[in-house]
């Protein structure tokens, strides 16, 4: 496949649109915030299949036919989301194809900003507080890899974060910014769970996203019950299911046609 320039990409982007809010918004990121992600296709003029890269996560729309296995190589170890349409090319371009069942949401319930525990502060994050989202370590950087990292979420204004001592107990932010819908993320440091901190960070953040006339969006893993009960506390409604597939290394038959 070859990367497209932002203007090829922004010819393209109306492939996205009109489907589910976390897709349409995971792509207009990448256009939205420069070097956010990475926008492929089997060819820059009027190509025939069209992939967008983010932090970790891949779409794909288009005609497989126009692909070869070898060419979705790069895309090992990530989240596709693709019609049923590509799954053969998929099954022939890597080991395995682990599918999910998600779930997707949209905030539909405003609801109060719960209270929490004396001593924890609910803020908007700054720019110094980079140092803090760093100190949550490798388990956390899937929450900001689409901003560059902590300190490019940290110096956005897309994030709220529980507070104590300079520390960070939870956090929710924007984890992909569409023009019309945000789709949040949301953690909390295991020790301090079930305290209402992430519904906290979550109810600032989705004030937010209403302040700037978008409207907030959630996905999850159907298995994962506290996410899906966080979802609902938070005023988030089921607005569709959908599967994406983790993707293994490249099948041993697609690395030897590099050779």
């Amino acid at each position: 496949m070859i990367e497209l320039s932002r203007g090829q990409a922004v010819a393209v982007c109306h492939w996205f649109s009109g489907g589910p809010p976390g897709t349409a918004a995971l792509a207009e990121h990448t256009l939205l915030l420069e070097g956010a992600g990475l926008w492929w296709a089997d060819r820059p003029v009027a190509p025939r299949a069209v992939a967008v890269v983010c932090a970790g996560h891949v779409l794909l729309r288009g005609e497989p036919t126009a692909l070869a296995p070898l060419g979705l190589a790069p895309f090992a170890g990530h989240y596709v989301q693709a019609p049923a349409r590509f799954l053969p090319l998929l099954g022939h371009a890597f080991d395995q194809l682990v599918p999910w069942e998600r779930m997707g949401y949209v905030h539909r319930v405003p609801v109060p900003r719960p209270h929490v525990p004396r001593g924890v502060t609910v803020r908007r994050l700054t720019p110094e507080d980079a140092p803090a989202l760093a100190a949550l370590g490798p388990e956390a950087a899937w929450s900001h890899a689409g901003w560059g990292g902590p300190a490019g979420l940290a110096a956005s204004g897309h994030g709220w974060a529980a507070f104590t001592k300079g520390r960070v107990l939870a956090m929710a932010c924007t984890y992909f910014r569409g023009r019309t819908h945000e789709e949040v993320a949301c953690l909390t440091v295991p020790e301090h769970r079930r305290q209402r901190l992430a519904l906290a960070c979550v109810t600032a953040l989705c004030q937010d996203i209403a302040a700037r006339g978008h409207t907030p969006s959630w996905t999850c893993s159907r298995d994962n019950r506290p996410s899906r009960l966080l979802a609902w506390t938070a005023g988030f409604r089921l607005e569709h299911e959908y599967v994406h597939y983790l993707t293994s290394r490249p099948a041993h038959r697609v690395e030897g046609l590099a050779a």
